[in-house]
């Protein structure tokens, strides 16, 4: 059975990215487009669309081309939307990148996307620049200054002519984002102009938000969620958008009470925040009319609770970064008859269920893995055909590698996941990565990484570890914490006297799994 959308398919504008964003930017002229939270500095829909004309033209006079990658290794600021747009009018592809990658993360990432230039902040010039070097990036901007970095400020100075380009918004790629898939090594996802306007405008079909509306950026712009479904959603409906480097509850509350913010894009550890947390309790959140969750699943019970908490209306919502953001979302209307539901899919996209062991089309409430199509799924992974080949089939289906099911009405339902992908906060970490970081330790004979549950976070990964020689679980995780990122971290470590594998060798998690449930 083929699920589709309750509401007619959209025409969508065959323009390139930038074009489309920025449509009402004219319109709205001297109102508020972005305002950094932490510093108060605002632009206008007008020195947005200059300033990202001028940064277009900054790198076409330093040679930049269409299809040149531009590396965002940068928080969340007002001048991300500069540069995220001004590189696609320039015709080139934004590869984000995430702000808590090490040097050996970042080189992965550049080397493997070709970026020609990057841009980041003096505080991440540590392990920026080594992975510069180390793949030959040509020229590293910094906002603000420092040693061994071209001023962002330079690429504006310039009087925004630069030659016309033609921009095909179907074959043309826009954002390089990595994703880890099912396994492995993070990948990057070819998203066209197409893909992200696709995302932008059928999500928006759902739960309004247009200039009367405050939104905050707390989520990272270097994620899809945060990208399209937040930065350039927001500049695209005309909202006023609030930007916030780093998370820090108490100045997260202080700026929604401050800029009135009508609506929240959050994840499952911050919609606990506010149901649970005292501080909320100090602070004036009656602005807030809707939010929306994503990421992660959320369960029922704690998004009844923050919905009263707040006294607002609450939804939640499904996708991944291989189809550019969402595929569905419920409409705030129905949240109240279908608690824990992630909505229908969006208009011009199908949706179908399948047996994970026979490939069969299932029917309503019938639970198997999620396969979506729709103008929003990605051209691929980058330099990996054997990766695309196994999750997008030739009549352009994309395998989620998500277990759910549709009930009689189309609403959709996330249960499970077929892949071995632990999800941190939103965040993807692959257990092959931790497992064989853990297997270069010389007192370690065997490991296997899974996920626990953790009301917080979500997940966790958790280490079961075979010993060679005496060691601490406390020098482990020191181990493994020195060479990953935060989010990647063993949080959890078993010792066990061996490893469960199938007659192939392969980890046979759902063992560990059973074991770690009791």
């Amino acid at each position: 059975m083929i699920f589709k959308s309750q509401k007619p398919d959209v025409v969508l504008p065959r323009l390139d990215l930038t074009t489309v964003v920025l449509h009402r930017a004219k319109e709205l002229g001297d109102r508020t487009a972005l305002i950094d939270g932490t510093t108060g500095d605002t632009l206008s829909f007008t020195e947005l669309a200059e300033q990202i004309e001028r940064f277009a033209t900054g790198l076409h006079l330093r040679g930049f081309k269409k299809g040149d990658v531009f590396a965002i290794f940068c928080p969340n600021v007002p001048e991300y939307a500069v540069v995220f747009l001004g590189v696609a009018a320039a015709g080139g592809i934004n590869t984000t990148v995430n702000s808590l990658y090490s040097t050996n993360d970042l080189i992965h990432q550049f080397k493997d996307s070709g970026a020609k230039f990057l841009l980041t902040i003096p505080a991440l010039l540590e392990r920026a620049l080594p992975a510069a070097r180390a793949c030959n990036i040509e020229e590293v901007f910094v906002l603000g200054t420092a040693p061994g970095a071209t001023s962002y400020s330079e690429l504006l100075n310039n009087n925004g002519a630069r030659p016309a380009l033609a921009i095909d918004p179907r074959a043309d790629l826009v954002a390089l984002p990595y994703s880890s898939g099912t396994t492995g090594l993070s990948k990057g996802v070819m998203l066209t102009h197409e893909n992200l306007i696709a995302n932008m405008v059928l999500s928006s079909e759902i739960n309004y938000i247009d200039e009367n509306d405050t939104l905050i950026g707390i989520l990272p712009f270097f994620h899809i969620y945060g990208m399209v479904l937040i930065l350039n959603l927001a500049i695209y409906r005309g909202a006023r958008l609030v930007t916030m480097p780093r998370f820090d509850l108490e100045q997260f509350l202080g700026i929604v009470q401050k800029y009135r913010v009508t609506a929240l894009n959050l994840v499952p550890p911050l919609v606990l925040a506010l149901t649970k947390h005292p501080l909320v309790a100090n602070y004036d959140l009656s602005s807030v009319r809707i939010i929306g969750c994503g990421a992660a699943p959320l369960g029922e019970d704690l998004e009844q609770a923050c919905g009263k908490r707040l006294n607002c209306k609450i939804y939640q919502g499904y996708g991944l970064t291989e189809v550019a953001g969402a595929s569905h979302v419920l409409p705030v209307a129905e949240a109240r008859n279908k608690p824990g539901a992630v909505g229908p899919v969006l208009p011009n996209t199908q949706c179908k269920v399948i047996d994970t062991e026979t490939g069969a089309e299932l029917g309503v409430n019938e639970r198997g893995e999620i396969l979506i199509a729709g103008p929003h799924v990605m051209r691929g992974y980058l330099n990996n055909p054997e990766a695309t080949a196994n999750c997008i089939d030739a009549a352009g289906w994309f395998r989620t590698g998500d277990i759910g099911y549709g009930d009689s009405d189309g609403f959709f339902y996330i249960v499970d996941r077929v892949k071995e992908l632990i999800k941190y906060k939103g965040y993807q970490v692959a257990p092959a990565e931790l497992e064989a970081l853990l297997l270069s330790h010389p007192a370690i004979a065997d490991a296997a990484v899974i996920p626990s549950a953790d009301e917080e976070a979500g997940e966790v990964p958790k280490a079961f570890v075979v010993l060679k020689d005496p060691i601490t679980a406390e020098e482990i995780l020191r181990f493994v914490a020195e060479q990953v990122t935060p989010h990647k971290k063993i949080r959890k470590l078993e010792f066990i006297a061996e490893i469960p594998k199938s007659a192939s060798g392969k980890i046979l998690r759902r063992v560990l799994v059973e074991r770690e449930r009791g």
